[in-house]
């Protein structure tokens, strides 16, 4: 057998287009929020939770995407149940019936919102471009933007916008979670988290395998 047929070929990038919303609450729950236009599995939303006492939790919305973001982060607890998200007009409302249930509302975009916007969509989008974000994300928000994920994957954050979130309510398992406050401590689900400043990010992520 040839080097040639024992090497198989890499397996494609998988992108995800769409937003994501990290979100903290007074009562010490995190929420990031996945809402995704086009991904390999279609249109989809996630919701990954962590609770003040450290417990993780993923709401997917199928047993596929569950088993996918469940092997890429890393959780306490999964579970399947429809996740409904809706943007009207500034304000977003996130469904996990019958777990969970977030509103929040969208400010205008800052200084470093525009600076995203500037830059080309398919150089945002690029891996390579992560050269350069991640250090500045380091230094100026304290995330990083590419790293290592489970099951041997590496991933790339390829921001291209970013809004500050000015109200959120939440209820989880019929329990208020309080006013909204800073993502603090990190969320620890994988190599990234989100702002400190509760923010809606228009992100393209790129996951590549790395074994095969």
């Amino acid at each position: 057998m040839s080097g040639r047929t024992r090497n198989r070929a890499r397996p494609a990038p998988l992108r995800f287009d769409g937003w994501i919303a990290g979100v903290g609450t007074s009562s010490g729950t995190r929420l990031v929020v996945g809402h995704w236009v086009r991904s390999p599995f279609g249109p989809f939303s996630d919701v990954m939770l962590e609770r003040a006492d450290g417990h993780r939790l993923l709401l997917a919305p199928t047993p596929r995407t569950a088993r996918f973001i469940g092997s890429t982060y890393t959780f306490d607890e999964v579970r399947v149940v429809p996740v409904r998200v809706r943007a009207d007009d500034g304000c977003w409302t996130v469904d996990a019936e019958p777990l969970l249930r977030l509103r929040f509302t969208v400010g205008r975009r800052g200084a470093t919102g525009l600076l995203l916007r500037a830059v080309p969509g398919a150089l945002a989008a690029s891996p390579a471009w992560t050269a350069v974000t991640d250090p500045l994300a380091r230094l100026l928000m304290g995330v990083r933007t590419r790293g290592s994920a489970g099951e041997g994957r590496r991933e790339w954050y390829g921001a291209r916008d970013l809004r500050a979130l000015t109200t959120a309510t939440a209820t989880f398992e019929g329990r208020d979670l309080g006013a909204l406050g800073p993502v603090a401590p990190p969320v620890r689900f994988g190599f990234g988290s989100t702002p400190r400043r509760p923010s809606l990010v228009r992100v393209t992520t790129t996951v590549r395998e790395t074994h095969g």
